[in-house]
């Protein structure tokens, strides 16, 4: 397991995509993990701690640029390095 003195801190609101303003690259260099609600989601795109929720894909519907249509959940939201 990497030291925890080695790791950036996690931020308040992370998105994996790469063209938002809240994608930060020095956090996805490690494993992260999300708790909603109390169990581990693998399937997050987007999460703000301060707010309380997540965006998730909404099945396989694409939008018309070819991603995913996202759904946001509200709750109990943890991250955390693996």
């Amino acid at each position: 397991m990497n030291d925890a003195t080695t790791l950036p801190p996690l931020p308040d609101r992370l998105s994996i995509d790469t063209r938002s303003p809240h994608h930060i690259a020095a956090v996805f260099e490690h494993e992260i993990g999300i708790k909603f609600n109390g169990k581990e989601r693998l399937d997050v795109e987007e999460y703000c701690i301060s707010e309380g929720w997540i965006t998730v894909p909404a099945g396989k519907q694409l939008d018309r640029k070819g991603r995913p249509m996202l759904i946001k959940l509200k709750g109990k939201i943890e991250a955390f390095y693996r």
